[in-house]
């Protein structure tokens, strides 16, 4: 799945973060970053996150709930006050666009992307299981061979837009991938993806 070259070096004094709330995959996550020689820290304290070289903001779960969970304790700030490395993981990433249309939830915005329910007479819903994805040239690709395999949980998916950096098919074409400044997001798990999802583990980290 990935291409033969050597695995990015994984810095040894690196602080990363993983963000504590109400729908995370959090132990899966912990896992996949062991296996590539990363401890994380698991918190919500927001000194901690804010002083982190990275952060990782995983979800699974409901997009409201999820939403006045982090305003209520202000959480939504902290995120959006990052100046490292963030990267959002399936509802984290959804969180991080502008409006989902899971109960009709405003979210972080910090991409300008609606998030939308698939909509389809002939596919089951939600989406379940591997498929593939193509890359555009962006770090967090980095070896990473173009219709690699993914792992997919989800019912909602981002549009298509300019800072979209890869994409699957499932019905229509969506964003499974979203970068801009600082910010990262993918829609599939990189912590259950094999090979593939850890080469984009350590693009992070290494970022």
């Amino acid at each position: 799945m990935t291409a033969g070259n050597p695995p990015n070096k994984i810095p040894g004094d690196e602080k990363i973060v993983v963000i504590k709330y109400n729908a995370g995959n959090i132990q899966s996550v912990l896992f996949a970053l062991k296996r590539i020689g990363v401890e994380a820290v698991v918190t919500d304290d927001a000194d901690q996150i804010l002083s982190a070289d990275k952060i990782i903001f995983p979800g699974v779960g409901e997009a409201s709930t999820a939403m006045h969970y982090l305003r209520e304790r202000k959480l939504d700030e902290v995120i959006k006050s990052a100046t490292q490395p963030v990267l959002g993981i399936c509802l984290g990433m959804q969180l991080m666009c502008k409006y989902s249309e899971e109960n009709d939830t405003p979210c972080l915005g910090l991409f300008d992307v609606d998030v939308k329910r698939f909509k389809s007479s002939s596919l089951k819903i939600p989406q379940i299981g591997w498929n593939r994805i193509q890359v555009r040239d962006n770090p967090l690709f980095k070896n990473v061979q173009q219709q690699s395999y993914c792992y997919f949980v989800h019912s909602y998916y981002a549009e298509l837009h300019r800072c979209t950096i890869a994409t699957a098919h499932y019905g229509i074409e969506f964003s499974c991938a979203l970068h801009k400044d600082n910010f990262y997001g993918v829609q599939f798990h990189p912590e259950k993806s094999a090979d593939t999802g850890e080469a984009i583990l350590r693009n992070f980290v290494s970022l």
